[in-house]
C-alpha cells in the first residue's frame, strides 16, 4: 500500500508543479511598481490605468502588429492574406473534393 501511495505521489508531482507554474506571480519592480509576471515571459502592470497606457504604447511597435486572433490565413513575406470573419472565404474548408 505504501508503494502505491509513493507511486501515485511521484506521478502527480510534475502535474501539480506544472499547474503552479502556470499561475502569474505578483512582484514589485526596483522603482516600486506592482507587476504581474507570467510563466511565458510576459508581464503587465497590476494597476489597470498603467496597464492600459502601456498597452497603448506597445501597440505602436511594428512587432506587435500581427495577425488578428479571429482571422484565418497566413502572410509570408508579403504574400498571402488574412481572412476575417464575415468574408465569404472564412472557414470554407478545403476545395479538394477528396478532403471534404
Amino acid at each position: 500500500m505504501k508503494r502505491l501511495l509513493l507511486i501515485a505521489a511521484l506521478a502527480a508531482g510534475p502535474a501539480l508543479a506544472a499547474e503552479l507554474d502556470r499561475t502569474p506571480v505578483e512582484a514589485v519592480t526596483a522603482d516600486g511598481q506592482a507587476v504581474r509576471l507570467f510563466p511565458n515571459g510576459r508581464w503587465e502592470y497590476v494597476d489597470q490605468a498603467k496597464a492600459a497606457e502601456a498597452q497603448k504604447i506597445a501597440a505602436e511597435y511594428p512587432e506587435n502588429k500581427t495577425r488578428p486572433i479571429e482571422s484565418q490565413g497566413i502572410m509570408v513575406g508579403g504574400v498571402g492574406r488574412y481572412v476575417m470573419p464575415g468574408d465569404k472565404d472564412y472557414n470554407r474548408g478545403s476545395l479538394n473534393p477528396k478532403l471534404r
